[in-house]
């Protein structure tokens, strides 16, 4: 019982999008930067579609990029 509590907390968490734009804005790069980095890093979050015309990256999954990236340099 406490872990469909858990899964309905975690359907109710808010989760804050980002555009193309605010995605190249957030990397001081262009849009199609982030849309080349889609195909080009396996790495790279995926968007999600949210409605046909309407598609977005989780911040929280370009934040979890963020570090992968950071820690890539390995701390010996």
């Amino acid at each position: 019982m406490g872990s469909i509590h858990h899964n309905k907390d975690a359907l109710m968490t808010h989760q804050t999008y980002l555009s193309d734009k605010q995605a190249a804005a957030r990397y001081a790069v262009d849009r199609a930067a982030i849309w080349r980095w889609c195909k080009a890093d396996p790495d790279f979050p995926t968007p999600v579609k949210l409605t046909p015309g309407t598609t977005r990256w989780r911040l929280s999954d370009l934040e979890a990029w963020e570090a992968l990236r950071a820690g890539g340099g390995g701390e010996a």
